[in-house]
């Protein structure tokens, strides 16, 4: 059976009313993590106020 280990990402969304990720930094951080061997699973916006991304949460996961 395969084992796997978990890791969660909290990116902060930028903006007075949220929505602004720089996709450059982003996809690098994404990219370095990719190397070390993790796998994107999973990501998910979370809301302030009035519908607005604050957060972007991101699940990864990579065999033990």
């Amino acid at each position: 059976m395969e084992k796997f280990e978990y890791k969660t990402l909290l990116t902060d969304v930028k903006g007075f009313w949220g929505g602004e990720v720089d996709p450059m930094a982003f996809q690098a951080q994404l990219n370095e993590l990719g190397a070390q061997g993790w796998e994107l699973v999973s990501m998910v916006p979370t809301a302030q106020s009035q519908g607005n991304t604050r957060w972007i949460l991101s699940t990864l996961k990579r065999k033990i």
